[in-house]
């Protein structure tokens, strides 16, 4: 890997691991489609004792996000509340109160999805399709999110990369995760990694980010996937890969001059499913205390028409 070349190394990874064609011209959940009823009766078997966790970050104003590219953080605001209730002004007989609120966010403001409408290749969207002719001021009019919905379902393994390779359970900004670190951490777990799975990568960052403070959570330095790793995330055939961190991988990115190269082979070219800033936590101390690391897990976008990304509330069951 030349790390003064990323665009010749994005056009390599971007032809070697192309899954263009592979489900149809007319495909919209790329990785999805290795996620079958098989894969999903094989998770719900994996629920024992009915333990649920939730992997998903607050949506409220103390989040992480500083403007950048416009993402703020949520802005909840109350409609109706119980002071209007008890003021009698709401309208309602028979002494009948109640509450509405509205929120206005970025959609990937928090806990989320990257679609596949999300990211480009030199104006090629997923399947190799126009990006003009995709996504429009009306929204992702081929690969909306909403498509996603029904099918994130399935068996989920967790890998604790922060553990087993990090220092007091976590990894330092600006690590990369290479395929020998994912396999080591597989192998250290007991489990293994394949077709359909849905693969949660804990690096430890969030937890020092609660402990720390935010500082450049969104969008600075942070442990993450190397690029090489973009053979791994193809030969796998894995359905779906969320991170705890903001931007999924490492970051600075291993190239001069370079953002977010990985994302751009394994969106637009692989068809990957990426989650980020999802909250591993809970689930990482209970998988390290029973040494169990794949479990039942449903997490469904919200079906938001020609969204490129959605908020997200995953739920793990063991």
């Amino acid at each position: 890997m030349n790390r003064l070349d990323p665009e010749g190394a994005i056009a390599e990874a971007a032809e070697a691991y192309s899954n263009w064609g592979r489900w149809g011209a007319d495909d919209r959940i790329g990785t999805l489609n290795f996620l079958d009823g098989g894969k999903r009766r094989e998770g719900a078997a994996l629920v024992r004792r009915g333990t649920a966790f939730s992997l998903s970050q607050a949506f409220d104003m103390n989040g992480p996000q500083k403007g950048w590219r416009r993402r703020t953080n949520p802005v909840h605001t109350m409609l109706d509340t119980g002071s209007d209730a008890a003021l009698g002004v709401q309208g309602f007989p028979h002494g009948l109160g109640g509450a509405d609120d509205v929120i206005a966010m970025p959609l990937q403001c928090s806990t989320q999805w990257d679609g596949l409408g999300h990211i480009f290749d030199h104006g090629r969207a997923w399947n190799g399709r126009a990006a003009e002719r995709v996504v429009t001021a009306d929204g992702d009019l081929v690969t909306g999110i909403e498509h996603m919905a029904p099918h994130v379902a399935g068996r989920a393994v967790l890998l604790d990369v922060g553990r087993v390779i990090g220092v007091d359970g976590e990894l330092p900004d600006g690590f990369a995760i290479t395929e020998e670190h994912l396999t080591a951490t597989a192998e250290a777990h007991g489990v293994a990694v394949g077709r359909g799975d849905l693969v949660l990568v804990r690096t430890g960052q969030l937890a020092r980010a609660r402990r720390e403070g935010w500082g450049d959570y969104a969008g600075g330095p942070a442990p993450g996937l190397s690029f090489t790793t973009a053979g791994w995330l193809h030969r796998t055939e894995v359905a779906a890969i969320a991170t705890d961190t903001w931007g999924f991988e490492v970051r600075p990115n291993e190239f001069e001059h370079a953002f977010q190269p990985l994302h751009q082979v394994a969106i637009p070219h692989i068809g990957l499913l990426i989650g980020e800033m999802w909250d591993l936590e809970a689930l990482a101390e209970d998988c390290a205390a029973d040494g169990v690391h794949d479990v039942w897990l449903t997490a469904a976008p919200l079906p938001i028409t020609g969204a490129v990304g959605s908020p997200v509330s995953p739920v793990a069951v063991k």
